[in-house]
């Protein structure tokens, strides 16, 4: 069967030779990285530059990052099905995509970086019921159920699957259960972000990372969680931009753009005006109850002021200014270059409290302590990028992610 045969009907895309000739380098990288988690997983995390100092290296840090800037598919979810944001029924294929490659990426890494494939049951099996890290585990697992349940409708709607119908019959029950599935993805979602920050809130030897409590979370648990549902929508106009740059072809209406980067905007403002308060409380009180100055956690050369500063305002507050403008927003490339910068600030935050809090020395007798990833943590995280992009390609080759495509391409033929 040609593979033309399987693209959706009225769809335009690229020629097979030229389709393999992108999808080549990404299998290169992929099967490199592939190799480096052999490595890993059958000699030991030797290979790797972690130790008991940074336990929590790069694959955490990015694991993190990737964790936040999926959760564009959780809160896209929630903004169309509940809240009914119609236009964004534009983007929310592209959307679960997105989270599904983030989540199934970054639950291979956690694999990988727990260095016994054998023992890897025993989170589930014999649970630490007092750790954070057993309700991230339970409810990442369970929200990738979730998103490769709601992936199951878009692959039911492939030209070819559409004709048995067994199948059609399938996808139009499961589509009439997307809502509940957006509300189950949603708790997941808010409980896991938070966790994954509140475990950094209750690190009562990181006086740089812990905070104090709100009721019983930290107030990091509530930060991750408004900072993952910021970004998201930035990364999900981001992506969107990206594909239509490579396809060359609009895929969205500009309104789409225009929700995306007005939600983005408002809780980006409102993220860095509770992140401000945060840090002024953690400065003024929190730190030194502890005995310790805020100032001498930025006298090391390599997380000095600048660090907190680019991530409050250069990354937080200037992208929420410009989203928050509908005149700078409604211009593309302020909205991409907000976007970019929104991203790079979720970022920078997942760096700070994991690289960073490691690093800091916390004990008269202690040093500060520098770490550099092996190739093999690189190899590793290159692969499941690849990975995303590897499916991702795929999925938007054969399968419908932007339902607007198609009727855009018909307008631009009238006129």
């Amino acid at each position: 069967m040609h593979s033309t045969h399987l693209i959706a009907r009225g769809a335009c895309r690229a020629p097979l030779p030229r389709f393999l000739m992108w999808i080549a380098p990404w299998v290169a990288l992929f099967a490199l990285g592939a190799y480096a988690m052999f490595l890993c997983l059958s000699q030991g995390l030797f290979h790797t530059n972690m130790d008991n100092r940074y336990a929590f290296g790069l694959w955490i840090f990015l694991d993190l990052t990737v964790i936040a800037l999926g959760a564009g598919a959780f809160f896209t979810g929630f903004l169309l099905y509940v809240l009914h944001k119609k236009e964004l029924k534009a983007v929310i294929n592209s959307a679960v995509v997105i989270g599904l490659t983030c989540y199934s990426g970054a639950m291979v890494v956690l694999a990988v970086d727990v260095g016994q494939p054998l023992r890897a049951w025993f989170t589930y099996y014999h649970p630490n019921v007092h750790s954070m890290l057993t309700e991230v585990t339970f409810c990442i697992t369970c929200y990738l159920v979730v998103l490769a349940i709601e992936y199951v409708p878009m692959l039911l709607k492939n030209r070819r699957l559409k004709l048995v119908p067994s199948f059609l019959v399938f996808e139009w029950e499961l589509h009439k259960l997307m809502v509940v599935f957006a509300l189950i993805g949603t708790l997941l979602s808010f409980f896991h972000q938070g966790s994954l920050g509140g475990l950094f809130g209750v690190l009562r030897g990181r006086p740089f990372a812990f905070r104090e409590g709100l009721a019983i979370w930290p107030s990091t648990f509530f930060l991750f969680v408004l900072s993952a549902m910021a970004v998201g929508p930035s990364f999900v106009a981001l992506t969107t931009w990206m594909v239509e740059k490579l396809a060359r072809r609009p895929l969205v209406k500009p309104e789409v753009y225009d929700t995306l980067g007005r939600i983005s905007g408002k809780l980006l403002l409102g993220y860095v005006f509770l992140k401000t308060v945060d840090t002024l409380l953690w400065i003024n009180q929190t730190a030194p109850d502890r005995g310790f100055a805020a100032h001498r956690f930025y006298q090391h050369s390599a997380f000095g002021t600048w660090i907190l500063f680019a991530e409050i305002a250069l990354f937080g507050l200037l992208p929420a200014f410009i989203l928050f403008q509908p005149k700078l927003r409604q211009r593309r490339g302020f909205l991409i270059l907000a976007a970019v910068m929104a991203c790079a600030g979720v970022t920078l935050n997942r760096f700070v409290l994991t690289i960073q809090t490691m690093a800091l020395p916390t004990l008269p007798f202690d040093r500060f302590l520098s770490y550099w990833p092996s190739w093999q943590e690189f190899a590793a995280f290159g692969a499941i990028a690849a990975y995303a992009v590897l499916v991702y390609s795929f999925s938007y080759r054969y399968l419908t992610l932007f339902p607007q495509e198609r009727e855009i391409a018909l307008a631009e033929e009238r006129s």
